[in-house]
C-alpha cells in the first residue's frame, strides 16, 4: 500500500484529491452517491458574507471539451453554512476548506474572522471577484491588489490561508509571489478562464451575463503551464486545478509542482471521477515503486 497522505500548510490530507469549489456544493448531494470521506478534502461552494441569489439564467453554456458558467456565486451566506452545512461536513473525516468571495476587502475580512472561530480546516480566498470600490476590477488581476487583500485578510484569518489565483492575468507567477509575501500559506490555481458563446440565431450571447468562466478539459494545458510557472516562483504549496478529469491528469499536474489537486467539472459527467482519480493515483505510486507523493511533486524534467 502506498502512502497517499499529503500535508499542506500543516493540514494533513488522507489523499491529495480535493473537490473543487463551485462544483460540489457542500457535499450533501454527492454523499448520496459515494461516501465523501473518501476524498482528501472539500473546497465548499464559494460563500459571501450574506446570502446571494446569483445571476439570472441562462447561466450555463456548452463549449468544446468544457462549459461556461455565470452562476454568480449563488449561495446561502456564511452564517447559514456555519449553522446548517458545517455540522454535516464535520462528521465526515475530510479536510474542510471554506471558499470565500466578496466585493469589498471588508467582506473578506469579516468572513475570515468569523470562519476562524469554527471547525473548518482552511480558508480559500477567491480573488477573481470584482472589487466594487476599485471600479469592478478583479482583486486578483494585479500584484498590488492581490497582495493588498491577502495582507488584510491575513490579519483576521487564524486558519491556514489558500489564495485562489485567476488565470486572466499577464504574469501569474508574479501574483503568486505577491500573495506569498503577504502571508498566503498556499496558492490554488487556476480559476476559470473568461469566455463567451453566441447564439447565431438570436445573435445574442447564450449567457444572460454575456460572459462566463470556462472550465473543463479544454483548459487543462493552460492550467499545467501556469502551475509549472508558479511552482518555480514560490516556496509555499501549490494546489493544481483546471480540467483534471482522470488520474493521469492529476499525475501530470503533480509532476509540474502541485502538492494536491482539485477536481471540478469532471464530476458533472462522472460523479465518481474523484474516487477513480484517487484509485488511479494509488496504483501509479505502487506501479512506479514510489512511497509517497513527495517523490512525484515537481519532478518534471523540462528541456
Amino acid at each position: 500500500m502506498a502512502d497517499l497522505t499529503v500535508n499542506i500548510a500543516g493540514v494533513a490530507f488522507k489523499n491529495p484529491v480535493i473537490a473543487a469549489s463551485g462544483t460540489f456544493g457542500f457535499g450533501r448531494e454527492y454523499n448520496e452517491i459515494f461516501d465523501i470521506k473518501k476524498l482528501g478534502g472539500i473546497s465548499c461552494k464559494g460563500m459571501t458574507l450574506l446570502e446571494k441569489t446569483g445571476n439570472p439564467p441562462p447561466r450555463i453554456a456548452e463549449t468544446p471539451s468544457g462549459i461556461l458558467n455565470s452562476i454568480g456565486l449563488q449561495n446561502p451566506g456564511v452564517e447559514h453554512f456555519i449553522k446548517y452545512d458545517l455540522p454535516f461536513l464535520a462528521k465526515k473525516d475530510v479536510v474542510i476548506i471554506a471558499n470565500t468571495a466578496g466585493s469589498t476587502v471588508e467582506d473578506y475580512c469579516k468572513m475570515a474572522e468569523r470562519l476562524s472561530e469554527t471547525d473548518i480546516h482552511m480558508v480559500e480566498l477567491n480573488i477573481s471577484c470584482p472589487n466594487v470600490k476599485e471600479g469592478g476590477v478583479a482583486f486578483g488581476t494585479s500584484c498590488e491588489s492581490a497582495a493588498g487583500i491577502t495582507k488584510e485578510v491575513r490579519k483576521y484569518c487564524k486558519k491556514p490561508l489558500i489564495v485562489k489565483l485567476s488565470p486572466n492575468v499577464t504574469n501569474i507567477g508574479e501574483i503568486a509571489q505577491a500573495v506569498e509575501a503577504e502571508g498566503a500559506d498556499a496558492v490554488s490555481l487556476i480559476n476559470t478562464l473568461t469566455g463567451m458563446r453566441i447564439d447565431i440565431r438570436s445573435r445574442r450571447p447564450i449567457l444572460k451575463n454575456n460572459i462566463g468562466g470556462m472550465s473543463g478539459p479544454a483548459v487543462f494545458p493552460v492550467a499545467v503551464r501556469m502551475v509549472w510557472e508558479v511552482s518555480k516562483r514560490v516556496k509555499i504549496p501549490v494546489i493544481g486545478m483546471g480540467g483534471i478529469s482522470k488520474w493521469q491528469d492529476a499525475v501530470e499536474m503533480m509532476l509540474v509542482g502541485a502538492a494536491a489537486v482539485q477536481v471540478g467539472t469532471a464530476m458533472f459527467h462522472d460523479a465518481y471521477a474523484p474516487v477513480k482519480i484517487i484509485e488511479g493515483l494509488e496504483k501509479y505510486l505502487v506501479d512506479n515503486k514510489l512511497e509517497s507523493f513527495s517523490e512525484l511533486t515537481g519532478k518534471v524534467q523540462a528541456w
